[in-house]
């Protein structure tokens, strides 16, 4: 089953993320196909605005921790030595494939209902427009523990202070305050969060493709030249380095031996990470 659907209709693509069992977390399928449709939609001639979307309750909640972070040498967690060019080269792929929303020449729209947490709030913030569900979660809590925002948008998106104040606490905000921090663009209620998509989309739809092109990559390469693209390198050798150090395999351990909820639990719940690593609690 492709972890991306999509579709075309009223000069709309739409790509729905398609793991709801899952809350549609991060598989190893899903950054190329995001990719891959994002190049479909800017070839076709016939789309003007690429819609991006989650099945079911959620956005999408993030890397999937049951396959990469529960079973011993997984994907994103290499053994004793730790090779930080294997690890950026991987982690970049997946980066670049996300920012393909921000660098597609069509503008992006991003809907969140439920969660857009961890790696999934990379996605959406890589999206031009975010429109969220006032009562959706959005944040990054594996800066507690195992993550650094690998696209960085944080920090471009709501200026230093308000970054800060999200990685630092790993905290999650709903949508209400995320449109008031200027984090997303509007947040609205759940039932209405489809049709308030839909009205940007159909504003958007009939501007001519080069206009929106040349709007688009004015205000992109005003991020470029303060330095995104560097940050983003920083932002992902430092990911891989969140996962190596004492403590990175000290939350490793305990998701491979109690599993991945009570290790995520632990890492939310302000319970302090042991400097240094140490033994793992019994749950």
């Amino acid at each position: 089953m492709p972890a991306v659907l999509y579709e075309v209709r009223d000069k709309r693509a739409y790509l729905t993320l398609n793991r709801p069992d899952r809350l549609n977390a991060i598989n190893d399928d899903m950054p190329g196909e995001i990719q891959a449709a994002v190049q479909r939609a800017n070839e076709d001639p016939e789309v003007k605005v690429i819609i991006l979307r989650g099945a079911g309750r959620a956005f999408c909640a993030g890397y999937d921790l049951k396959a990469f972070a529960e079973t011993e040498n997984a994907r994103w967690s290499q053994g004793p030595v730790w090779d930080p060019i294997t690890d950026y080269q991987a982690m970049k792929s997946n980066t670049d494939a996300f920012f393909s929303l921000w660098r597609s020449l069509k503008p992006t729209i991003c809907q969140v209902q439920g969660y857009a947490v961890a790696g999934g709030s990379d996605i959406a913030l890589c999206c031009d427009l975010v429109v969220m569900a006032e009562d959706a979660r959005i944040g990054y809590p594996p800066a507690r523990v195992w993550g650094c925002p690998t696209t960085a948008m944080w920090v471009y998106r709501l200026g230093a202070e308000k970054a800060k104040r999200m990685l630092l606490t790993g905290d999650t905000i709903d949508g209400t305050t995320a449109a008031a921090w200027g984090l997303v663009g509007d947040a609205v209620p759940v039932d209405r969060l489809e049709a308030r998509v839909e009205e940007l989309a159909d504003r958007m739809a009939g501007v001519p493709t080069n206009q929106l092109v040349m709007q688009k990559l004015m205000v992109n390469q005003a991020f470029d030249n303060m330095g995104l693209h560097s940050t983003q390198i920083l932002a992902t050798i430092f990911d891989g380095i969140t996962r190596h150090t004492p403590e990175g395999r000290w939350f490793k351990d305990f998701a491979e031996q109690q599993g991945f909820g009570p290790a995520v639990r632990w890492r939310d719940s302000g319970r302090p990470i042991p400097d240094g690593g140490g033994p793992i609690p019994t749950v």
